[in-house]
């Protein structure tokens, strides 16, 4: 049996060999937002980091994704996205309970994307780790909630010249964790 230590440097040695320092110039990865907000690193992985919050107000975090193109097949994205988000107060139903939740999730996602042109189109799918602490009990420990969800989504970026659209979907597969679902949409145009 082979000690893991090793394997695992072996697996990041051959990540590294198939990523290329020619594509960290290249065009943006599928699941980029703003090609001014990447980093191209060396080896031609590239991260990208991006403040998260709804519109609701209740949930704020970051956003961290790094990726890169095999060398061998350009237009091919591939990448892993780690999540921070904490809830401040959000109304919840755990059964047939109202609750007001503060709520803080971590979770991590693997990403793949494909770029045809000028459009991307990539999904993403992983897991979350959850906590829920109830503010609105007399008792708010008698039913703190906790659990691991499955993480899935998918989105679109499209490039015309400077201007950059982004359509994305993402679900936490949790109901006490749906105001974590979020559809978003962007326009970027650089002056």
């Amino acid at each position: 049996m082979k000690p893991v230590i090793p394997l695992a440097i072996a697996l990041a040695t051959s990540l590294t060999l198939l990523s290329s320092p020619l594509l960290a110039d290249g065009e943006p990865p599928s699941f980029a937002g703003k090609a001014t907000d990447l980093m191209h690193l060396d080896n031609g992985v590239v991260v990208e980091g991006r403040d998260l919050e709804t519109p609701d107000g209740y949930t704020s975090g970051f956003r961290l994704t790094a990726g890169f193109s095999p060398l061998r097949l350009p237009r091919l994205d591939l990448g892993a996205e780690f999540t921070y988000r904490e809830s401040d107060e959000v109304p919840a139903r755990l059964g047939n309970q109202p609750l007001i939740l503060n709520t803080t999730s971590l979770g991590g996602s693997l990403v793949a994307g494909v770029r045809l042109g000028q459009l991307g189109l990539y999904a993403k799918s992983g897991f979350a780790e959850w906590e829920g602490d109830p503010v609105s009990r007399p008792d708010p420990y008698a039913l703190a909630t906790a659990g691991t969800a499955r993480v899935q989504g998918f989105g679109a970026r499209l490039q015309l010249n400077r201007l950059v659209s982004r359509l994305e979907f993402e679900e936490i597969d949790a109901p006490s964790m749906a105001h974590l679902n979020l559809v978003t949409a962007s326009f970027h145009y650089p002056f």
